[in-house]
């Protein structure tokens, strides 16, 4: 926690202020003001995500810059099908062309709007791409993660097409998309495993493996079965639990309600931690990866979201029971870097 307060957070903000100002620049109105919502609305992420090159400061220089951008991507792209103009999967589809084109060096970058009526970014996604490659060019082990890296963000951009589509369609979408995965991952649900396709984390750790010149495959395989589906799940499912009341408004979906009730949904993401914890032991560093689980359980029911909804706050509180001691430290820090975030954008 000392590496991410002295170092990790201050160069976030630095990297995402940079992003802003091309954000700001942006010729057409609508793609400007999704673009900049993205920034403003969701840092955390980028902080959250950030948090892997802490673990090895030597490499911060690529890790956080390429985590910043990559996120940035995909809370744009996120804004623009989700709060913008479109309902077209083919639309969404090509605009998340250009996350596999950033994890892919050598593929050529295409015209990313051509499917949509906005289409005038001042070159801002294409920027975004380019630095993601070229800090990728600087990962020594890139050649050794380069298949799961695109294998999961194929996952996240089929997610992000069927679960923006018109509310009438998505949800026999996701489930039939669900059935070509479902003999791979039997202990699973439809939304689950809906909800662990739509986590980075599991990018950003691969990212952070590939900053190791002597990163072996057998680790990489490791590192890929860990956070898929289990880390990546709880990340995911964590988001949406408390995010049920606002989602409910705007008519979004949200892959909690799908659960019978409060207490299914208190077994089922308490089942997607011990599967993490089990899974996280295999792998090199379990500690850290250890801190990441208790991370996210502080980060989101430490939510101000949680206590203006009392059937989640009770899931919290059951959540919160069955934690270790060390949970408490981190949602101390969580109530802390979100105070310091609020602060610094009001």
């Amino acid at each position: 926690m000392s590496r991410v307060y002295r170092y990790v957070l201050p160069e976030v903000k630095a990297s995402l202020s940079q992003w802003r100002e091309k954000a700001e620049r942006i010729p057409d109105p609508e793609l400007r003001k999704q673009a900049i919502d993205s920034i403003t609305h969701k840092e955390f992420h980028c902080q959250g995500g950030a948090v892997y090159a802490a673990a090895n400061l030597s490499m911060r220089h690529v890790l956080i810059p390429l985590i910043v951008a990559f996120q940035t991507i995909s809370d744009y792209l996120d804004n623009l099908c989700d709060r913008s103009t479109s309902l077209d999967p083919e639309d969404f589809r090509l605009l998340h062309q250009s996350m596999l084109d950033a994890v892919n060096p050598d593929a050529s970058m295409q015209d990313y709007y051509a499917l949509r009526t906005e289409q005038n970014d001042g070159g801002y996604l294409h920027e975004l791409v380019r630095e993601c490659r070229r800090c990728i060019m600087m990962l020594p082990s890139y050649i050794l993660v380069a298949s799961s890296v695109t294998s999961f963000v194929s996952l996240y951009s089929d997610l992000q097409v069927y679960k923006h589509i018109h509310r009438d369609l998505r949800e026999d979408s996701l489930v039939n998309w669900w059935e070509l995965h479902r003999e791979e991952y039997p202990d699973l649900h439809w939304n689950e495993f809906a909800a662990a396709t739509g986590s980075t984390l599991g990018m950003f750790m691969l990212f952070l493996a590939a900053s190791d010149p002597k990163l072996q495959a057998p680790e990489v395989e490791r590192i890929t079965q860990a956070y898929f589906p289990s880390v990546n799940g709880l990340h995911i499912l964590l988001d949406y639990l408390i995010d049920q009341e606002e989602d409910q408004i705007g008519g979004d979906l949200n892959f909690c309600t799908y659960y019978d009730n409060m207490d299914t949904t208190t077994l089922r993401i308490a089942y997607m931690v011990e599967q993490a914890r089990g899974q996280i032991k295999h792998l090199e560093h379990p500690v850290f990866h250890r801190m990441i689980i208790e991370g996210l359980l502080a980060l989101y029911l430490s939510d101000p979201k949680v206590r203006t909804q009392p059937e989640v706050k009770a899931v919290s509180r059951k959540l919160m029971v069955k934690s270790p001691m060390t949970r408490l430290f981190f949602f101390l820090n969580s109530l802390v870097i979100r105070f310091t975030s609020q602060k610094s954008t009001s």
